[in-house]
């Protein structure tokens, strides 16, 4: 199966995947959940991603080869930039409640990554009701939560180096972080879902793993 064949997306930016390739110098962090996510879709033949960042080239590679999967790659942080530069940051949650074309219980697993942090709460609640919803039963869904305000706005790519490992590239944003969720706040979020694995990281980063009750 070739790399076209394992990605579906709505907007996908022709240029966007050479952009992406990592500089030599850039910080390496642990993560302990990617390898539970991956565990977690291991079992299901062809198993369906939706991906919540921007297009990496080299991620859609890895879950290829790891799980043969087809990726849906909707830019969530580029839809919050486009508001913010319109002002109307007010119509983000309507928005994002009719975001995903996909069905009830499409998708075997979620990259969620930070979005969550930088949406206000009724985007948020929005966002999650939708991921709970195309969520399949025992389906895996993979956050990342800060634990700490950055000094400046910016997003971050999540590059996947190998299943321990995660490379951060930091890149401008129209916002930064809003208010630092709780661990009860973030749980709220999702109450379709519960926590299956969570890590606290020296680089104030919270990680959950999420599932569906089947």
């Amino acid at each position: 199966m070739g790399l076209l064949d394992r990605i579906a997306t709505r907007r996908l930016d022709a240029d966007a995947l050479p952009a992406l390739s990592a500089p030599a110098d850039e910080p390496i962090f642990a993560t302990k959940a990617l390898r539970k996510f991956l565990a977690s879709l291991t079992s299901r033949e062809m198993p369906v991603l939706l991906d919540l960042g921007p297009v990496v080239g080299s991620n859609v590679s890895f879950f290829g080869e790891q799980l043969g999967c087809k990726i849906f790659v909707e830019d969530i942080f580029a839809d919050v930039d486009r508001h913010v530069r319109e002002g109307r940051l007010d119509e983000l949650p309507a928005f994002l409640a009719r975001r995903f074309p996909q069905a009830d219980g499409e998708v075997d697993g979620i990259l969620c990554w930070d979005v969550i942090d930088h949406l206000e709460r009724a985007a948020a609640q929005a966002l999650a009701g939708q991921l709970t919803r195309v969520l399949r039963p025992d389906g895996a869904l993979l956050g990342f939560f800060g634990t700490a305000q950055p000094r400046e706005a910016r997003y971050t790519k999540y590059i996947i180096v190998d299943e321990v490992n995660l490379k951060h590239r930091a890149y401008p944003a129209a916002r930064g972080r809003q208010t630092i969720l709780l661990n009860r706040d973030i749980i709220r979020l999702f109450p379709g879902l519960r926590v299956s694995d969570s890590f606290l990281l020296q680089n104030n980063l919270r990680e959950i793993l999420f599932r569906k009750g089947s």
